[in-house]
């Protein structure tokens, strides 16, 4: 321990875990509205799509914001700092008269949520050790990953029952009672502070980090596995119609699969991840995912056009995934103790950037079968394990 703060309490893990979510849910909530935000404004469908695009650059940009001043200035205080953004930008998009307004807002809005992605890794960095971080962090990568994707449906009914304000105004009440329940539990973690005078500081702060081979060979990790699961959810639901031929009303059942098997790897990580060790989880993690991958390209290969010969070996893909991610982060900000928020916002920068990535170049490549979206994921998978097997020393923990 490096802290004299030993544990955390479940309730502010989940608290923290919900944290860390609000900016993939601010992010994904608006998805539903953004044809009617369109017609709202009379604007092209390209220029709506901003309020989406923008929105992830500015939560990978800003991730690299908040590890440096949060070693400088603490973790509570930075964290308080960006949910109060989160609300100011929720409640100007309520009030956008305009669409480049309401742009403005949501850049403002997933820039202040983008937070909870950096310092709740760094304040379990802070409490727990490289082995019990992985466990902790599980947790936070799970309800990251799950409430994202619950978040289009919640958008989607309050588009029905009331309007697209609705999106922001939940946004802004579900950001207000995160930063009174902060306000009141959680405990400063940070140990020791790390100067910190401006940008070249953090310019040099990161190129400490990318020098480190151990924290480059986790970070990419981490990259490339984040690339997986985004070239799924980008491509998935075009192959669903248009490649197997079924609607679209099937796609969130057989979904239902991946999150769940992310869920389950997860939950490994958490009660198994100690007693194994980290390196040795990742390495399952990967080879479990790579054989999901291949074992569904087989089965399209051998002439099984279903939807399940699709969705249940991703699932496995993706289990192996939910043992790779958070042990994978929890080595990324081990790498450095001492600049476990700078680690933590660079891996985020990293995970966002590769995800947007893997979003496009996936809808670039489609050709009208499944096979484009398999070989990104393959070669995600593949590029993870070779990042952590050949810049990690093996044993090291």
């Amino acid at each position: 321990m490096n802290d004299p703060i030993r544990s955390l309490s479940r309730g502010l893990i989940l608290l923290l875990a919900l944290v860390s979510a609000l900016g993939p849910i601010a992010m994904q909530i608006l998805l539903p509205a953004i044809p009617i935000i369109k017609d709202s404004f009379a604007v092209s469908t390209g220029v709506a799509q901003l309020t989406l695009s923008l929105s992830m650059a500015a939560i990978a940009v800003a991730t690299l914001v908040y590890g440096p001043l949060s070693d400088r200035y603490g973790r509570k205080p930075v964290l308080m700092c960006g949910i109060t953004l989160t609300i100011i930008g929720s409640i100007a998009c309520v009030m956008a008269p305009s669409i480049a307004l309401l742009i403005a807002g949501r850049i403002l809005q997933a820039a202040g949520g983008a937070v909870g992605l950096v310092v709740a890794r760094a304040i379990v960095r802070d409490v727990y050790d490289a082995r019990e971080s992985a466990s902790v962090i599980a947790t936070l990568v799970m309800v990251m990953v799950v409430m994202p994707m619950l978040s289009p449906a919640i958008g989607g009914e309050l588009m029905v029952r009331f309007d697209w304000h609705a999106v922001f105004w939940l946004v802004a009440a579900l950001a207000l009672l995160m930063l009174v329940l902060l306000a009141r539990h959680l405990p400063e973690t940070l140990h020791t502070v790390v100067p910190f005078s401006g940008v070249k500081d953090l310019l040099r702060t990161y190129a400490t980090l990318l020098r480190d081979p151990i924290f480059r060979g986790y970070g990419l990790c981490v990259a490339f596995v984040s690339m997986v699961f985004f070239s799924f959810i980008s491509a998935a639901p075009e192959i669903m119609v248009s490649v197997l031929k079924r609607p679209a009303t099937e796609y969130g059942y057989y979904f239902i699969s991946v999150p769940l098997g992310f869920m389950a790897g997860n939950y490994l990580t958490r009660h198994f991840g100690q007693r194994i060790g980290l390196h040795r989880m990742i390495d399952y993690g990967s080879r479990i995912a790579i054989a999901g991958i291949v074992l569904a390209m087989g089965l399209h290969a051998a002439g099984l056009q279903h939807p399940a010969a699709l969705f249940f070996p991703v699932a496995l893909a993706i289990f192996g995934n939910g043992i790779t991610l958070p042990n994978a982060q929890a080595g990324a900000i081990n790498a450095a103790p001492r600049l476990a928020g700078s680690a933590s916002g660079l891996t985020g920068f990293m995970q966002m950037g590769f995800s947007a990535l893997a979003a496009q170049a996936v809808a670039l490549i489609f050709n009208g079968t499944v096979y484009p979206m398999l070989s990104l994921m393959l070669a995600g998978s593949t590029l993870s394990l070779l990042s952590f097997r050949l810049l990690v020393p093996k044993g090291h923990e």
